[in-house]
């Protein structure tokens, strides 16, 4: 049995994660740590990996914490970005043997969503993404659409694909949303969504849709649950879920 702590236990995901967690075969739920609680918790109860489903600005110092107690960490956190990322990394360097997997999405749909945008994008002359989220989300973009972005972005940079077509010289309001590796997105926040992301992608004469939604958070149990096994086994810090599902 791995043994697994949630950070964020009373949380939307986190009450989701344990309950998945914690009816997985192989799989044990020994702390579940809500605000307010002790970090100790975690060592003393004995976890090997913890699920990281906080807010954005404790979530470096919770995986901070459990890096140099020497526990594997699979972070759900949104508006964990490269920065962060970089400096997991670096925190690792003096830990080689712990694992840390960053997941902007842990959805299956939505990692093959940006799987097959990022295939799709080197074939038209415009993309723009537009990600849907409950307005208690906190941070925007999400996690998920600025990932779609850099691969979208990467892809053509390999395929040696020309700028997006934009006229656009006055935007005071900025309408034409955020620039994301040289990708436009948009984010809406409406009562009645829980996360949803739309790529569109454009030659003259078609338009072509990809589109993602989740209606629950069960829809990430999944990917939660591939990644806290998978862990273990990956030192160092993984992006994504593409190489865990095998993509």
């Amino acid at each position: 049995m791995t043994r697994v702590a949630v950070l964020g236990a009373k949380g939307r995901m986190g009450t989701e994660a344990v309950k998945a967690v914690g009816a997985a075969d192989g799989l044990e739920v020994v702390a579940e740590i809500g605000s307010g609680d002790p970090l100790e918790a975690i060592v003393e109860a004995g976890a090997e990996v913890a699920v990281e489903l906080t807010r954005p600005d404790v979530a470096m110092e919770h995986v901070r914490f459990c890096v140099e107690h020497g526990i594997h960490v699979v972070v759900g956190t949104s508006g964990f970005d490269d920065a962060k990322v970089a400096q997991v990394r670096e925190l690792l360097a003096d830990h080689p043997g712990v694992g840390v997997v960053v997941a902007p999405n842990f959805s299956i749909g939505a990692v093959l969503m940006m799987r097959f945008a990022a295939i799709a994008a080197p074939f038209f002359e415009s993309v723009e993404v537009v990600e849907m989220h409950h307005p208690d989300k906190v941070d925007a973009p999400s996690g998920t659409a600025v990932r779609t972005a850099e691969l979208i972005a990467a892809a053509r940079r390999e395929a040696g694909s020309a700028s997006l077509p934009d006229a656009t010289r006055t935007d005071p309001d900025g309408s034409r949303g955020a620039t994301v590796d040289g990708i436009p997105v948009h984010a809406v926040r409406m009562r009645g969504f829980t996360a949803s992301q739309e790529v569109l992608l454009g030659d003259p004469g078609e338009i072509f849709s990809i589109r993602h939604d989740s209606s629950h958070r069960e829809s990430f149990m999944p990917g939660v649950l591939a990644a806290v096994r998978a862990v273990p086994q990956r030192p160092g810090v993984t992006v994504g879920l593409d190489s865990i599902l095998g993509l």
